[in-house]
C-alpha cells in the first residue's frame, strides 16, 4: 500500500471540499453512526469553513491510487485564540500563553474503514505534522470514541491528556491532549 500525501491549504479548500464531507458522512455518520446536530454534514461544514478562514490552516489528505483514504487539519492557536476557554478545569496561564507559533490545533482526523487499522492517520497525522513549525500540537478525542480505544491511539502517538473541554453547547464533553512536536 503506497499513500500519497497532499497538503491543502485553505485558498484551495474547493479542491477537496467535497471529498472532505464525504468521508466525514462515510465515516462519522455512518461508520461510526454518530448522531445529532454537531455531527450533522451542514454543521460539520460551517466548523470546515471556520477553521478554514484562520491563518495557517492546512490539511492533509491521502490517496491511494487516485481515491482519497483520510484526512487531517488543524491550524496554528494565535494569540486571540478561544481554544483554551472551554475547558472545564483552568490551566496554568503560562500554558495558554500562544502566538500563533506555538501550538498547533488538530481539529479533525478521518480515515475511510478499509485503510483503517493499516497505519493510515499515523502516516497522514505525521505527513502533516512534518509540513508544521509549531513546537506542540494539541487536539479533542471524544473519551467516549471506540470505548476509549481511540484515546488510546492519540496516546500511543504520544498524546497525554491536559483536561477535559466542552466546545460547544452541543458537543460531548471531550479530553484534551497535547504532544510535543519539537522541543519549545
Amino acid at each position: 500500500m503506497t499513500i500519497e500525501f497532499r497538503q491543502i491549504t485553505s485558498e484551495h479548500l474547493s479542491v477537496i471540499r467535497q471529498s472532505i464531507l464525504d468521508i466525514h458522512v462515510e465515516v462519522r455518520l455512518g461508520d461510526f453512526g454518530l448522531a445529532g446536530p454537531f455531527y450533522d454534514v451542514a454543521r460539520f461544514d460551517e466548523r470546515l469553513s471556520a477553521y478554514a478562514s484562520r491563518p495557517g490552516w492546512t490539511a492533509m489528505v491521502g490517496y491511494e491510487d487516485g481515491e482519497p483514504v483520510g484526512f487531517c487539519f488543524g491550524m496554528p492557536l494565535g494569540a486571540d485564540t478561544k481554544w483554551w476557554s472551554a475547558m472545564t478545569e483552568p490551566l496554568p496561564r503560562e500554558y495558554l500563553r500562544e502566538d500563533g507559533k506555538r501550538t498547533l490545533a488538530l481539529n479533525e482526523i478521518v480515515v475511510r474503514k478499509p485503510w483503517r487499522g493499516r497505519g493510515v492517520a499515523w502516516q497522514i497525522h505525521e505527513a502533516w505534522l512534518s509540513t508544521r513549525t509549531e513546537d506542540r500540537v494539541t487536539l479533542l478525542v471524544n473519551p467516549a470514541a471506540g470505548d476509549g480505544a481511540v484515546q488510546a491511539v492519540y496516546e500511543a502517538w504520544g498524546y497525554r491528556k491536559i483536561g477535559e473541554q466542552k466546545p460547544f453547547p452541543d458537543s460531548p464533553v471531550f479530553a484534551s491532549m497535547m504532544r510535543q512536536v519539537r522541543p519549545s
